[in-house]
């Protein structure tokens, strides 16, 4: 008995908390179609859980002109990223590369645009790896001439990207979802690259393991929304920024310092990494 009222005397306090922290979450895909209908809702419990800020990422084409939308509609909370990740590259239709650069070229004075985003690399497709290099290389040039910070997508090409990126002239890099190996994250640190984790910091070995050798000073939140495949404590809930608040606490955590102390930082990281200021 005594033990249920301490958790939830822990849990009241935790939300107290909340309410006078502010919350980011530095890549989520809301122009994704298992969001389609419930855009509004998920925005609302984003406000409700105190996130002040979100960077919308896209995929490829269509994505990147829907989160522009998105971005104009939730002025001041949803940002976006234009560029094509790795899943698009393996669907690119003709023409496709060449009207996203142009699309990010033509919207490079929209303060909503806040980075080139999501691009990289990624090993489990083998079968395109020459059309992902060729892609990558232009939307890295492209974060070249806009001056934008780029989000990087590294699943199993992580040591190569990080040795790659310091050939091109770029204003900063976020390695987002990083699950290692560890070995590469010093290299990744000292050309002061971010690193951005997610629900998987609640649970997973190796996340914890690489928040616990990162920097809070290089550490962003995110949840990549609408990603579904998250353990205890988010499993069966669907996936949105209100996460935030149980990624920070697990973060603190691994710190060993205060929800606070890991909000405010990871606030003020998101406004230098992406010059905003929710």
């Amino acid at each position: 008995m005594e033990l249920g009222r301490t958790k939830k005397a822990a849990g009241q306090e935790r939300a107290n908390m909340e309410t006078f922290l502010r919350f980011v979450d530095a890549h989520l895909h809301l122009s994704d179609k298992d969001y389609s209908r419930c855009i509004d809702e998920i925005v609302e419990e984003a406000r409700l859980a105190s996130v002040v800020a979100m960077v919308s990422n896209s995929v490829d084409l269509e994505t990147s002109i829907r989160n522009l939308e998105l971005a104009d509609e939730y002025s001041g909370l949803v940002y976006v990223a234009l560029g094509i990740q790795p899943r698009g590259v393996k669907d690119l239709i003709e023409d496709e590369l060449e009207k996203t650069l142009d699309l990010i070229s033509k919207q490079k004075a929209n303060r909503a645009l806040v980075a080139i985003g999501e691009i990289g690399l990624d090993a489990s497709y083998e079968s395109n790896w020459e059309d992902q290099l060729r892609v990558f290389d232009e939307m890295l040039h492209a974060a070249e001439k806009s001056r934008l910070p780029v989000i990087v997508h590294s699943r199993g090409a992580e040591a190569q990207i990080i040795d790659m990126l310091p050939s091109y002239i770029l204003k900063r890099v976020l390695l987002h979802f990083f699950t290692g190996p560890v070995s590469v994250l010093s290299t990744g640190i000292e050309h002061g690259y971010y690193f951005s984790e997610g629900p998987a910091a609640a649970y997973s070995v190796g996340v914890r393991e690489v928040v616990r050798q990162v920097p809070i000073s290089n550490l962003l939140t995110e949840t990549d929304g609408p990603v579904r495949f998250y353990k205890r404590p988010f499993k069966g809930n669907r996936t949105g920024p209100a996460f935030i608040p149980l990624v920070v606490e697990a973060i603190a955590e691994i710190k060993d310092t205060s929800m606070q102390a890991v909000a405010e930082k990871v606030a003020r990281n998101f406004e230098q990494f992406f010059d905003v200021k929710p």
